[in-house]
């Protein structure tokens, strides 16, 4: 009876789960029709079903949040770990034009490719509009955190490839994606912004004039 019951709740919890990414789904195409502060009604009718129902599978609209906040941030670190040519943390490959400053290069550029490619979505895990926002914190927190481990772990790899002590990683990783999610919040309501590739650029020189020293100047 209890392996019946067992294969029973496995089943549902596999339901439920399948279930919760098809809401996550419906969410991500209102947020895309209708802007990073649709409601719920919005989101309710892109999924074909009623709040009350997402209410069941998440609580409420912060448990819906997180569930869209923890999906971009699975893209963010998808994107910015196959941009550095990395299998997982400080995994990046330092040969060929792998250098320091490609990587910071290619770290930056993807964060922004997906600010560029999906702008109402990045307002809405940013901004969150949806939430009743408490006092103090910040509820992108989370996946900016992920992605300063993700720079930290390349930066530590980079450094230690160069002989030098990796301690400094640790602060560097979140001061670059600091930095660069700050300039992707003004980029996004600049009138006529500069085009990505220009604003990499710049952030880049940015964090690799500081960088820079940590690394042997080549012989000429």
């Amino acid at each position: 009876m209890s392996t019946t019951t067992d294969g029973r709740s496995t089943r549902w919890d596999a339901h439920r789960a399948r279930r919760r990414e098809e809401l996550v789904d419906a969410t991500l195409r209102a947020i895309r029709q209708h802007g990073a502060t649709v409601g719920m009604d919005d989101v309710a009718a892109s999924a074909g079903t009623s709040k009350t129902v997402f209410y069941r599978h998440f609580s409420d609209r912060n448990g819906l949040y997180a569930a869209v906040a923890a999906r971009v941030d699975a893209l963010i670190l998808r994107d910015v770990t196959s941009a550095l040519g990395a299998t997982d943390l400080g995994a990046s490959q330092l040969d060929g034009d792998g250098s320091p400053r490609r990587l910071i290069a290619a770290a930056i550029d993807s964060y922004l490719r997906l600010v560029e490619r999906d702008p109402e979505v990045y307002r809405f895990v940013v901004n969150a509009p949806l939430l009743d926002r408490p006092a103090g914190g910040d509820p992108a927190g989370q996946v900016t955190s992920h992605i300063a481990e993700q720079m930290s772990g390349v930066l530590a790899a980079a450094l230690e490839s160069a002989g030098r002590d990796t301690a400094a990683a640790a602060v560097w990783g979140p001061g670059v994606v600091g930095m660069v999610r700050a300039a992707a919040d003004q980029w996004l309501t600049t009138a006529d912004p500069m085009p990505r590739e220009v604003l990499a650029e710049h952030l880049t020189d940015l964090a690799w004039g500081g960088l820079s020293s940590a690394w042997p100047t080549p012989s000429p």
